[in-house]
């Protein structure tokens, strides 16, 4: 039996482990390598990748899709997409969600995984519609969570909806880390009995339960998981790339990956790995397993944040406090699945309820947009109390909440007028716009940087030459 593995250390290993900081110089030079090593796909693209990129790293994310494309020529290329959210916090109009996995796809991206925080599939079908008809292979995602309204019966409804929908797979995510090695034999052997299309496994190793958990998924008929090359594993990220092709090649399946290769890698991000460890971007606490993430369910980039965003309020000593407040939200939210933006939400609610000595006393514009009913139809029931506090007696929304949503390409095109050099330009702009506009204004400064730089070199070349 083939085993297919996607590599996740140009987008999720290094997401978990350090908030999506690894900028493409830090990578380009192993691409070509990575391509020759036999993965059946790399996941370089999307999830936190985009915002990371314009906000911390002055990076286009759309040029660094297109490098890697230019250097990964044989391997699938992949990319995680937030449904109706695409890569930001809240919803788009159904024209921004098709203009962008259209763009996608072109500028290289061959699978997109499409999951709604919510497994509310109706935020989920603008994508897979327009990722099929762009040519893109649609991998539909169930988001695993455990709480007293999730069940094994209601994830095998839901990857029956997912294939009727058209996608051409199915993954079940596991962004926290806190699917065992038997829900996982159990969840995937139901989803094979009933669904056709090919079942992947995403999980993390936070709890130290990944590679056991990653094994019995494949004995139960998985037909491929997600791993971080080793040196990028562990802790928050992936199970080791290496060490699950070296076990499952010895009990008889076939990965196709190429060991030698895979060293190589290894070798390459190293350094890489003990630089960011020097200057504290990547933090050791998220490398050590954390089995508390079984009650907490707090997934891998969620704990990185969590953990600078209370360094930079000088207020890591109230972690804990924070990680207990967090299923408690969760819970008077209906038990949202903790995956973007669901895990941000309830994370800085869980802060600011712990900074602030009084639960609600001051509640996010994102979960009140929650409440509403924006995101989506909840798992469970809102708390009466919260809701009521912030609906103050109005009615939540009925419906999908995307259709009421205009078209937003042609306005933000008209406002950025010469700064938007693409209609990628645009769409950057429309997902994250003070961070677009930034970029842009450094880019352009950058322009006439090299620009004043070369004339320089030239007016010195003329009076040589005189």
């Amino acid at each position: 039996m083939k085993v297919n593995i996607t590599e996740t250390v140009l987008r999720d290993a290094n997401q978990s482990l350090m908030a999506t900081r690894l900028p493409k110089e830090d990578f380009e030079a192993i691409l070509e390598v990575m391509d020759q090593a036999g993965y059946d796909s790399i996941e370089c693209w999307g999830g936190a990748t985009f915002d990371s990129c314009l906000r911390y790293l002055n990076e286009d994310p759309w040029e660094r899709l297109r490098l890697i494309r230019s250097k990964v020529k044989n391997t699938k290329l992949s990319m995680l997409l937030r449904g109706q959210n695409l890569l930001g916090y809240h919803h788009y109009s159904d024209d921004t969600i098709r203009r962008f996995v259209k763009k996608s796809v072109e500028n290289g991206i061959d699978v997109i995984r499409i999951f709604d925080a919510l497994n509310d599939t109706r935020n989920m079908r603008t994508a897979v519609e327009a990722c099929i008809e762009a040519g893109g292979h649609a991998q539909g995602a169930i988001c695993f969570t455990s709480s007293p309204v999730h069940s094994l019966e209601a994830f095998a409804k839901l990857g029956k909806e997912i294939e009727e929908m058209g996608c051409h797979s199915l993954c079940v995510k596991d962004m926290a880390g806190i699917m065992s090695p038997k829900e996982a034999y159990d969840l995937v052997k139901t989803l094979k009995e009933n669904v056709s299309i090919p079942v992947v496994v995403h999980t993390h190793a936070t709890t130290g339960l990944g590679s056991m958990t990653c094994l019995k998924a494949i004995e139960a008929g998985a037909d491929g998981i997600d791993t971080a090359i080793s040196c990028f594993s562990g802790g928050t990220s992936q199970p080791p790339t290496e060490s699950l092709v070296y076990a499952l090649e010895q009990f008889g399946y076939e990965t196709g990956v190429d060991f030698a290769k895979l060293k190589e890698i290894n070798d390459f991000f190293v350094p890489i790995k003990n630089k960011y460890m020097e200057t504290k971007v990547l933090d050791p606490y998220v490398m050590g397993t954390k089995a508390d993430a079984l009650v907490y369910q707090i997934p891998g980039g969620m704990l990185s944040n969590l953990v600078a965003q209370l360094k930079a309020q000088n207020a890591i000593d109230r972690l804990d406090e924070v990680l207990a407040e967090t299923p408690k939200v969760r819970a008077d939210l209906g038990y949202p699945p903790l995956v973007t933006p669901m895990s941000q939400m309830v994370g800085v609610q869980a802060t600011v309820n712990v900074l602030l000595g009084e639960r609600y006393k001051n509640i996010g514009k994102e979960v009140k947009s929650y409440v509403r009913g924006e995101y989506g139809i909840t798992p469970g029931p809102i708390d009466p109390t919260l809701s009521e506090k912030v609906l103050n007696g109005q009615k939540p929304i009925e419906g999908r909440y995307a259709d009421s949503i205009a078209p937003e390409f042609e306005e933000a095109k008209a406002y950025l007028g010469d700064l938007a050099e693409t209609e990628e330009d645009v769409l950057s702009y429309i997902a994250f716009p003070p961070q677009a506009e930034a970029f842009f204004d450094y880019r352009a400064k950058k322009r006439e940087e090299e620009e004043f730089a070369k004339a320089l070199v030239v007016s010195y070349s003329i009076q040589e030459v005189k």
